[in-house]
């Protein structure tokens, strides 16, 4: 029995929804503790910008977390949504024969 698949969850909705809401924080608010600009932080709550290498490692230091922990998120949306885009293209490719 095939697993499910399930559906791209970007970084951001993760960031938002089991982060900043049980600690009743603002985007602005982490951004400044982060010493990174609003902007960058409402854009990836918003889920309109990705997980950065710096972002990452500044959201692991302030969340006790790792930075893989979200840049293996924002990897596994790219992933999802890359694989439904291309669907198609990529079923035409023939795996190579065994030697």
């Amino acid at each position: 029995m095939a697993l499910p698949v399930l559906p791209p969850v970007h970084p951001g909705e993760i960031l938002r929804e089991e982060y900043l809401v049980p600690l009743k924080m603002s985007p602005g608010a982490l951004a400044k503790r982060l010493n990174v600009p609003r902007t960058r932080i409402e854009r990836l709550v918003a889920e309109k910008t990705p997980v950065t290498p710096d972002t990452a490692l500044r959201l692991a230091k302030f969340f006790e977390t790792s930075p893989a922990f979200w840049m293996n998120m924002q990897t596994s949306y790219d992933l999802k949504i890359e694989a439904k885009a291309k669907k198609q293209e990529i079923a035409r490719i023939k795996a190579r024969e065994a030697a």
